[in-house]
């Protein structure tokens, strides 16, 4: 057995606690230590109450380079919406990414059906150098935006760093979208390249990627191959890798403002379009922070998490490993099958990151069952609410090690409630809001409750103050309610449950937006594209959570006149549809013909009705 098997319960319990040795260690331990604290609820209390002291004492534990140094932390001159963080400085975040020895390793990384293979941290400061110099020489400019539709490989993670250390800023969008939501992320962005692969390779199957980008009519695309060769032809102006990487491996690091953006990521909203979210030069020390003092993660450690630079979680896991010093895992395959196990097994990963949604597949399928994860200091979740029974049943895979639950967005840059291993850490729920932060939960009358609508109490840094097609206050702040003592609330769309333990439970989501396998999208971006289906006059789409688990698509709809579509075939249309034209990771759960669909006054759908249907459905 293992010394991390014997630090917390057997593997039966649901509940986790940390021994003293594993406390003794811990980053947030040290921050106790050095506020003055000898409990972590004084230590949370501190941090929102001190946040200026807070994200310095973050900046100074993870060593960050400036170029020029800040007049100070934090500036509120133009108010709680609008915060000026670090002030004066000028930096690139890039260059922080590779203080690590040179010699160290920057990823760990499989291919499908191949074996373990390493980059160093020098291997890749060179090749984001190479790709930053490549830009440079085709003329692009600081600020620029360069977007990336491409799945999560070395050469991803080279390029999203080599586009920001040109001053550029990365537009991210999932390899998984179809030319319509692709030439719509494109749009809003106003991108002026893009990266892209011939190919998808899953399996045995290749899947369309370049042709994809083509079919959105992207601008000049960098096209790299998926095997050592690739057959596909090319456009006229479009280059191939080779033909790209500039042979220079040396090149300064464009010099910014904390301000200025280095990311735009996309989140849906309640509209059919979905939200441009600009990330800053500070967004990534957010995703630091939160690695290091709720996941834990320390120099030398193995973070896995399967994802996409297209959602947050992929810049997050390059910034929470990097700038912690710690290494990428990537594997270039399904992360349902067996051989994704065993990577994980064989990089010796000490954190494993998951979605609810694939835990339940692998409970189900039996397919991670036998491998030795020992080396697993801990797992963390998120995307969308967990079931306690899936989170116990993941924890006993690692010999009792904690899932250290984690519930945030791409406008936060992290995390707005976590855990933490200074409290004990019960399967399926949060124990802590994430450091720096401070959360509120209120009811249908607006009035502080523990169950219902949560909001954040700003500043924090990582928290979004502009949107490219939106109005900011608009969306986060307007109508909000106001805090107990009558400070601002910025809204975030969560709901939230306050338990009796003092932990928290997510119950899903309050407005129209959900989480499908970790990913999130609008009612109306999904009723979109199923308006196209013959024979169906109107039809809304809602999330379920049955058990409090994943999130499952449930649609309504009300036949055309004289429709013979059955339910069975409904449902086959409706899914070719959405595989289609919007994401064939989004799954149909159920479909209910109904004779109407329930409407307020003013003729909006009452999804909350339909929820309630559904359960009651359900329950017969």
């Amino acid at each position: 057995m293992s010394e991390h098997q014997r630090e917390g319960h057997p593997s039966n319990s649901s509940v986790w606690t940390a021994s003293p040795e594993l406390l003794q260690a811990a980053n947030v331990t040290w921050l106790m230590q050095q506020v003055g604290v000898d409990s972590y609820d004084a230590l949370h209390a501190w941090s929102v109450q001190n946040r200026e002291a807070y994200w310095e004492l973050v900046i100074e534990r993870l060593g960050l380079r400036f170029q020029q140094p800040f007049d100070r932390v934090l500036d509120l001159a133009r108010g709680l919406e609008e915060p000026d963080w670090l002030p004066g400085a000028r930096l690139n975040i890039v260059e922080s990414c590779f203080l690590a020895p040179p010699d160290s390793t920057a990823i760990v990384f499989q291919r499908e059906g191949g074996t373990i293979e390493k980059m160093s941290v020098g291997e890749l400061q060179v090749l984001a150098h190479r790709v930053a110099a490549g830009l440079v020489r085709l003329g692009f400019k600081p600020g620029d935006a360069i977007a990336v539709v491409l799945p999560m490989t070395v050469e991803a993670v080279a390029i999203y760093l080599g586009i920001i250390h040109a001053g550029c800023v990365v537009v991210g969008i999932a390899e998984s979208f179809r030319p319509r939501e692709i030439v719509m992320r494109l749009r809003l962005a106003n991108a002026v390249a893009v990266f892209t692969q011939d190919v998808l390779i899953r399996g045995r199957k290749k899947l369309p990627l370049y042709a994809n980008v083509v079919e959105a009519e992207a601008p000049l695309a960098i096209v790299l191959p998926a095997e050592e060769t690739s057959n596909v032809s090319l456009r006229a102006d479009d280059l191939d890798w080779n033909a790209f990487l500039s042979s220079e491996g040396t090149m300064a690091a464009v010099s910014r403002t904390p301000a200025d953006h280095l990311n735009i990521l996309f989140s849906s909203g309640t509209t059919g379009e979905p939200k441009a979210i600009p990330w800053s030069q500070t967004t990534p020390i957010k995703c630091a922070a939160d690695a290091h003092f709720h996941q834990e993660i320390q120099p030398g450690d193995v973070l896995v998490w399967p994802t996409s630079l297209g959602w947050m979680m992929g810049p997050w896991l390059i910034f929470a490993s990097l700038l912690n010093r710690a290494t990428i895992g990537l594997y270039y395959g399904l992360s349902t099958c067996r051989e994704f196990g065993v990577f994980v097994q064989d990089a010796r990963a000490t954190m494993l990151g998951v979605v609810p949604t694939l835990v339940k597949s692998w409970r189900t399928t039996g397919v991670m069952n036998d491998l030795d994860w020992s080396t697993l200091k801990l797992f963390s979740s998120t995307g969308e609410c967990s079931s306690a029974d899936d989170m116990q049943w993941l924890m006993g895979r690692g010999g009792g090690k904690p899932v250290i639950e984690y519930c945030g967005g791409t406008e936060i840059g992290g995390g707005y409630i976590t855990g933490t291993i200074a409290k004990p850490c019960s399967a399926g729920t949060f124990n802590t809001p994430a450091l720096g932060l401070n959360v509120a939960i209120v009811d249908d009358e607006r009035q502080p409750a523990d169950s219902g609508e949560l909001f954040i109490v700003p500043p924090s840094i990582g928290l979004s103050t502009s949107l490219l097609n939106r109005e900011h206050h608009e969306v986060y702040f307007a109508d909000a309610p106001r805090a107990p003592d009558g400070g601002l609330l910025r809204r975030h769309g969560d709901r939230m449950q306050r338990l009796p333990t003092g932990d928290w439970q997510a119950l899903g989501r309050a407005d129209d937006t959900m989480n499908l396998g970790g990913i999130k999208v609008s009612s109306a971006e999904i009723e979109q594209v199923l308006r196209t289906v013959p024979g169906i006059a109107e039809l809304a789409a809602i999330a379920v959570s049955p058990g409090g688990g994943p999130s499952q698509l449930v649609i309504f709809a009300v036949p055309a006149a004289a429709s013979l579509l059955s339910q069975s075939d409904g449902i086959v249309s409706m899914q070719n549809a959405i595989r289609r034209d919007l994401n064939p990771l989004f799954k149909i759960h159920d479909l209910f013909f109904v004779d109407a669909l329930p409407r307020t006054a003013s003729n909006k759908i009452m999804r909350r009705t339909l929820r309630d249907q559904y359960r009651a459905r359900a329950a017969e």
